[in-house]
């Protein structure tokens, strides 16, 4: 493959498509919808996939909003994951209208070059639902959409973050190539008592709620004494209805989070002590609920420093690496495990009190410059994504630092 002919082909395919890929994003935006509801997504990236001559499968792998095309067939295959979700109440304040966007112009632009260098190898596109609690990724994963994993040699995407949140605009940088998040294991638990008159007979009841405070006190004991970048958060979803009936169920939701997937367990083994500390002295039963596990996410070498050669042909200053892991979880971290993956960061002009997760970001996810900068980004997952498919020495390489991540 002719590198810089193939950057031609990319770049300038992206520019003439940018206008499109605006209105799909502000598309996206302007109707949030949450994890595994993504109909309005699903259709809308779909379709215009259709448009442009790809044979796309709707409500792949059991999930009625994810969704994949294919290009090319035999030799090396790259997935392409994109990500739609928004989150309850404040829509896109993650941004994954963007990331969606990036993800549909890095296949896009990607399939252009291939097609008309004639690049051996298939590309993928996969929609993957719910990344906000879902554990979409992890479900697809389960479904077999990574399946046989030695046939993936790559997964790639990246995700819109405000400067500061990489610690990135001290030195000027519009993205990070080693992302790094942690391990979060999520869960509900229950406990049941017995209802009673909370005034005639209390002796007669077993109070769920004294459960879940006995259980939260506990847990906010234990903060204490965990490491700096560890975190439990949880909340009382039903604690009881009228004041004069004793709950007989109540109902806790917790995040347990940690640098590493074997840190996470020994710190979930400690908050689980607290909640069924608090149903042993309650009397009460307890009952887990767990969601899917979010892994921490691992970057690999090979694949994030040729991101940053590329990305520094169009000008952009990327970070390699991140030296500590940003306190947040993905379910790519569960692809990460599975197969050499690519999850980088570029940013986007932000108020400086605005990060992910507040309703400042969705309206900075919107403008017109959040998309140039998911456009650019895009240029180098594209261009990635080529390489990888064309160079021996740097699939091998992505291989080989998936086989052995830093400890």
């Amino acid at each position: 493959m002719d590198i810089e002919q193939a950057r031609a082909l990319v770049n300038n395919h992206l520019d003439e498509l940018s206008p499109e890929l605006r209105v799909i994003n502000k598309a996206l935006h302007d109707n949030p919808e949450t994890g595994f509801n993504e109909f309005f997504a699903h259709d809308t990236l779909t379709s215009f996939l259709e448009k442009r001559g790809f044979q796309v499968k709707r409500k792949t792998y059991g999930l009625d909003t994810s969704f994949e095309a294919t290009l090319g067939s035999g030799g090396r295959q790259v997935v392409v994951c994109a990500e739609y979700d928004a989150l309850p109440d404040i829509g896109h304040a993650c941004g994954h209208n963007l990331i969606a966007t990036s993800s549909l112009a890095t296949f896009l632009s990607a399939a252009h070059a291939m097609s008309t260098l004639h690049i051996p190898g298939r590309l993928r596109i996969l929609g993957t639902p719910a990344e906000e609690g879902g554990g979409g990724k992890a479900r697809l994963i389960d479904a077999g959409a990574f399946n046989p994993p030695d046939d993936v040699a790559a997964a790639i995407m990246a995700h819109p973050t405000a400067s500061h949140q990489i610690g990135a605009a001290e030195d000027n940088f519009s993205g990070l190539a080693g992302l790094k998040l942690i391990c979060s294991h999520k869960f509900q638990v229950e406990f049941h008592g017995a209802t009673a008159h909370a005034g005639g007979e209390p002796w007669k009841g077993t109070n769920a709620l004294d459960a879940a405070v006995a259980a939260y006190a506990s847990v906010g004991m234990l903060r204490q004494q965990i490491r700096p970048d560890e975190r439990i958060h949880g909340v009382i979803e039903v604690g009881g209805t009228v004041a004069n009936v004793i709950p007989g169920y109540t109902r806790m939701n917790w995040n347990v989070r940690s640098a590493t997937v074997a840190r996470a367990d020994k710190l979930l083994a400690r908050v689980k002590a607290c909640l069924e500390a608090g149903a042993l002295a309650s009397g009460c039963t307890v009952n887990y609920i767990f969601a899917p596990t979010y892994m921490d996410l691992r970057a690999n070498k090979s694949l994030c420093k040729t991101y940053v050669e590329d990305m520094a042909k169009i000008g952009e200053k990327v970070m390699l690496d991140q030296t500590v892991p940003f306190n947040a979880s993905t379910d790519m971290g569960n692809v990460s495990y599975l197969v050499p993956s690519f999850h980088g960061a570029f940013t986007i002009p932000t108020a400086p009190d605005a990060a992910a997760h507040n309703p400042k970001f969705a309206t900075a996810a919107a403008t017109d410059e959040a998309h140039v900068a998911a456009m650019n980004c895009a240029k180098g997952m594209a261009m990635l994504a080529l390489r990888v498919l064309t160079d021996d020495s740097l699939a091998s390489g992505a291989r080989e630092d998936f086989n052995t991540p830093d400890s």
